[in-house]
């Protein structure tokens, strides 16, 4: 089995997406696939969630969620607000490792890489699995800040980074994008390993699996054991993190 945990730079990246793009090609290669969503908020029990969207997309079959917050904020602070448990780090490791029998597992985190998922991060949860993180990040102005916050804090941790990807690429990328596009990878020291077209969250099941290996550099899998994060090109100073 291979972990892959997802995480983005913020919320409203194409988290989603891309978990169902990765899927779509691991399951195109003839890998099964299983896909964990430790915390979902925002949405009412009965309703669609991040997985039913993964489905439609991908077309996995196995999915799993843990907890389910009606209130559109951190799990952490919706499931007080709620008066629902909490998530625990040791359950939701335990949920990762009993997909074992699946040769991937994609695990999809809520927002950024420090967002309190319950009595952890998702940080917390890439050590517990000693698994590494792909980062889904934008293609416009302010990425290139907000994706070395999350690779340095990545870096400092000593957790191995999987690459950056691109969540919705645009039709029409102005300069910021295209600069972003050089930058990001040269900044971070994290190897730009896709970009998924902006809107392909509204294709068909047929249209999106068709498209979604193309959207990943070839010479990349989510099967790889990435080597540490590389420090920029600038370098900096690491501090331990507050655990």
């Amino acid at each position: 089995m291979s972990v892959l945990l997802i995480s983005g730079t913020s919320t409203d990246v194409g988290k989603t997406v891309v978990v169902a793009a990765i899927a779509a090609a691991a399951l195109a290669s003839g890998r099964s696939v299983a896909v964990c969503k430790p915390g979902q908020t925002g949405v009412a029990p009965g309703e669609p969630g991040d997985l039913a969207e993964i489905q439609r997309l991908s077309g996995v079959a196995r999915t799993v969620e843990l907890a389910r917050y009606p209130d559109p904020l951190a799990p952490e602070t919706a499931a007080r607000r709620a008066g629902l448990p909490e998530l625990t780090l040791a359950e939701t490791a335990a949920a990762v490792d009993a997909l074992t029998d699946a040769d991937l597992v994609l695990v999809e985190g809520a927002g950024g890489l420090l967002v309190r998922l319950g009595d952890f991060t998702l940080l917390d949860l890439a050590h517990a699995l000693h698994a590494p993180v792909l980062l889904v990040t934008a293609a416009g102005l302010g990425t290139l800040n907000h994706t070395e916050l999350t690779t340095r804090t990545l870096h400092t941790a000593g957790v191995p980074c999987a690459g950056l990807v691109i969540g919705a690429w645009p039709a029409e990328p102005d300069l910021a994008a295209e600069c972003n596009r050089i930058d990001l990878p040269r900044q971070t020291g994290v190897r730009l390993v896709g970009s998924v077209p902006a809107g392909v969250g509204s294709w068909d099941l047929e249209r999106f699996t068709v498209a979604a290996p193309g959207w990943f550099a070839r010479d990349w899998s989510p099967f790889d054991r990435p080597r540490p994060v590389a420090a920029p090109r600038d370098g900096f100073r690491t501090l331990s993190p507050h655990r």
